[in-house]
Formats: structure tokens, sequence, C-alpha cells
């Protein structure tokens, strides 16, 4: 009997190390979800850094952005996403820079991906180390660094003006600027109303507005805007109160 309890007893620790050790492998696999951004940027210049708008110089010739979320070295792919124009570019040390925007990118990576200053609207996504399409891409960067060390920017941006032209002759029209502010999206209309209540009461927004997207969801939002300032007005404004997850969504 005594030899049968020790024998129960070494099972039972027997299984407790296997599932132990597999609960630590399952935690070890476990892969962190990479992250990403819409928003708009700020295309880099010295009278930014002059003015203390940003309180760290960006190389005009780097492929280098700025961003709040991303550690220093972490490689992303930037998406300009008016022309679905993408570059591999690394992050920079920590900067602040107004909370409007998602990013600062260098005057290069904008030539690059054809930025529009009235319309900078781009995705930030990040690549993850392991990744081969990195190691492709990563070489790509240090031989274009070099290069782009070489080439005045001034050089550059007359040379992409020239493309410019020829290309606008074959592309459509441009869509015009429309974008909303998602507040947020509510089960019951009465809860979407109080949230309008709210807005009205502690901002100095005057219309913000419903829409119904289904039977059971209500969508609070500000808009729609036709150009970047005003925008921006609207999207400081209701960063007052702080809410999370304030979208901005082009239409």
């Amino acid at each position: 009997m005594f030899y049968k309890n020790i024998l129960f007893f070494l099972l039972i620790m027997l299984f407790s190390c296997t599932s132990y050790e597999t609960n630590k492998e399952k935690k070890f696999y476990t892969k962190k979800p990479k992250f990403s951004t819409e928003g708009f940027t700020i295309i880099y210049k010295e009278t930014l850094f002059d003015k203390k708008i940003v309180n760290n110089k960006l190389d005009n010739r780097s492929l280098l952005i700025f961003q709040k979320n991303l550690k220093k070295g972490t490689t992303v792919k930037i998406t300009n996403l008016i022309n679905s124009k993408s570059i591999v570019a690394k992050v920079s040390k920590k900067t602040k820079y107004p909370s409007f925007f998602n990013s600062v990118v260098s005057p290069r990576i904008a030539i690059e991906l054809e930025i529009d200053p009235s319309e900078p609207y781009i995705e930030i996504r990040e690549i993850p180390k392991n990744s081969m399409f990195v190691a492709g891409k990563s070489k790509t960067f240090e031989e274009e660094k070099t290069v782009a060390d070489s080439v005045p920017v001034d050089d550059i941006k007359i040379k992409d003006l020239s493309k410019k032209k020829d290309i606008k002759k074959k592309e459509k029209a441009k869509k015009e600027f429309n974008y909303i502010i998602k507040i947020a999206d509510f089960y019951y209309e009465s809860s979407a109303n109080n949230m309008l209540d709210r807005i009205k009461k502690e901002t100095s927004i005057k219309k913000p507005k419903i829409t119904m997207i289904s039977n059971t969801e209500y969508r609070v939002f500000l808009g729609p805007f036709k150009n970047l300032s005003t925008l921006k007005e609207d999207f400081n404004a209701i960063s007052t109160l702080q809410f999370d997850n304030i979208e901005i969504i082009k239409k």
C-alpha cells in the first residue's frame, strides 16, 4: 500500500511538470501582434525644430521617421494611402510632435511616396525582425541610404517634379479631400445621443452627428471635413475629452 501511494504521488508530479512545461512552451511561442496605424504625417523641415514643434532633428536625405509608439531601430513599411505607394524605413529616436499626427517623415520619404502636403494620409506597419521580407529590404535600405547621402535633396525634388508631369497626364483626377472623425459606435441610439450632448456641453464643437450603421449600431462622428486645417482643429477640440480609439476615416 505504501509503494502504491508513492507511485501515485510520482505520477501526479509527472503530469504537473508536463503541464507546466507545455504552458511555458505555449507562452514562449506567443507572437506579439504587429503595430499598425493610419493617419496624417508631418513632413519634416528645419523650421519645425526651430519652432519646437518637434524636439529632434531628422536628416532630410534619410529613410527615417519619428513614431511615438515604436522603439528606435524598428523597421516599418510606410504606405501612402492616397496612391498606394510604399517604402521600407526605420524609426529614429523618441521625439515629441503634435498628437494629431501619427508620425514625422523625412523629406526623402515624402518624395519617394509622392505625399501631398495637403493630404499626407499614410499607414505605418511594423515589420517583424524575423521576416524574410525585411532581410531583403534592409539591404536595399542601407544601399539607398548610402546613395542618398551623396545626393542633395534639391536634386531629388527636381527629378521628382519632372516625373510627376508625365504621371499626371496618365492619372485620373484625384479624389477630393473627404474625412470624418469617428468618436465611438454605440448599441443604443440613446447612448449615442448622450454622447452628442456631452460633446456640445464640454467642447467648442457644436455639430457632432449620428449615423445608423445597422439596426444595433449608431456611430457618433464629426465632419465630413474638406481640408486638413478644419479636420485638425476639431480633432484637437475633441481630444480634450480624452476619448479612447478616436479614428480618422477617409470617406
